[in-house]
């Protein structure tokens, strides 16, 4: 019967970070930098209102776009942290973490023939749903312009289909941000333009060395804006994001929601009330500690000479694999998990733009950052040049 399935759906790949996180995960004492999952545990008084939903009889369904408690306290995060306003009642769902935020905000506003605008090294997340949208894909090139997606880069690649933008930043896989300038110059290009700008921002909270700045506070109407818990209170498994749009663009992609999930875990979203409000500054001891991994990382990889851009937010490095190393950057990452036992990522898993690239994570201890920057190290003193 496989001959009857979606040719779409076919012909999607299983995303190359997990393919590869799979493929060493089983090998004994390797030390893994490949999954950009905080190594923080959930908050106790977040986890304790979990335990108290539960107890309460927080057990069944919500409204479509969730507990409207929540969806205040989520509207009063983003406008504390990055001035941008939202109405609760019509502007704001929660979402089945941002994943399912992507999925419903694409299959809302793109049609078939539709072009979409990616920046390119991107997360693998955004393209799949692209196609089975049947919109397609315009890829940026942004390897020359320090990864960021600018809005010389966008105009450029504009066209008479082009229906969306997605500005993933801080972004997986480069830790780069956009200035508050460059977002000005992206919304100044944009406005009046029948274009959607899809903004990722599930790192906003991780940002080292300037504050999140979002786009939705120069380009408002045109703008979807997407969150959630999983990177700034280390809840990867609670599942809960947010979306925040205009009431004319929300309305249709709470209907998609709705047939879609119905409602975000009710467990979850207790939680995630403590979370944004009680905890509405728990990223910040993380953040400092992320930020110690930052320098002493980039500092242990400048002093092997490779080249590499110190990220400005999230938890990645990405790095361009030697010249005189003449593998793929599958082979390169392959090759340094059966020599040396320690994994990163492929950045072919990042599109086409970050081949001769791997990507390596810190949300890990200090520990096993050491222990795995120093089997990196020997892998490259052992590798004749």
């Amino acid at each position: 019967m496989e001959h009857l399935i979606n040719e779409r759906v076919k012909n999607i790949q299983i995303s190359g970070i997990r393919k590869f996180f799979n493929l060493v995960g089983g090998m004994d004492d390797i030390v893994s930098l490949t999954i950009g999952q905080p190594d923080f545990p959930t908050p106790d008084h977040v986890k304790e209102a979990g335990k108290t939903a539960i107890t309460d009889n927080y057990t069944t369904y919500t409204h479509n776009a969730g507990f409207l408690e929540l969806r205040k306290a989520a509207a009063d995060f983003v406008h504390s942290k990055y001035d941008i306003t939202y109405s609760p009642d019509s502007e704001v769902i929660v979402t089945v973490g941002a994943s399912q935020a992507i999925d419903i905000a694409l299959r809302t506003v793109l049609s078939p023939g539709d072009e979409v605008i990616l920046p390119g090294p991107v997360y693998p997340g955004y393209e799949p749903i692209i196609h089975m949208c049947q919109a397609t894909v315009r890829a940026v090139d942004t390897r020359a312009s320090g990864f960021k997606l600018t809005a010389e880069l966008i105009s450029k690649a504009l066209t008479d289909k082009t229906k969306a933008v997605i500005l993933p930043y801080p972004s997986n896989p480069t830790g780069v941000s956009l200035t508050e300038a460059e977002l000005k110059d992206i919304a100044d290009l944009l406005r009046g333009k029948e274009v959607f700008v899809i903004a990722d921002e599930i790192y906003s909270e991780l940002t080292f060395d300037m504050p999140h700045v979002s786009i939705a506070s120069f380009l408002r109407e045109q703008t979807i804006v997407l969150n959630g818990l999983s990177k700034s209170h280390a809840m990867t498994g609670w599942r809960i994001g947010f979306l925040f749009a205009p009431e004319a663009i929300a309305k249709h992609i709470l209907k998609v929601h709705q047939y879609n999930v119905s409602c975000a875990s009710s467990i979850s979203q207790m939680a995630a009330l403590e979370a944004v409000s009680a905890g509405i500054n728990d990223a910040v001891p993380m953040r400092t500690e992320y930020k110690k991994r930052r320098d002493y990382v980039f500092d242990r990889l400048a002093n092997m000479g490779l080249d590499v851009i110190k990220p400005d937010g999230a938890f990645y490095f990405f790095v361009a694999i030697p010249d005189y190393i003449e593998d793929s950057s599958f082979d390169f990452c392959y090759r340094l998990a059966m020599e040396q036992k320690v994994a990163v990522v492929p950045g072919s898993a990042f599109s086409e733009f970050g081949e001769g690239y791997f990507r390596l994570s810190f949300a890990c201890s200090m520990e096993e950052l050491r222990k795995g920057l120093d089997r990196i190290e020997a892998f490259f003193k052992t590798t004749n040049k």
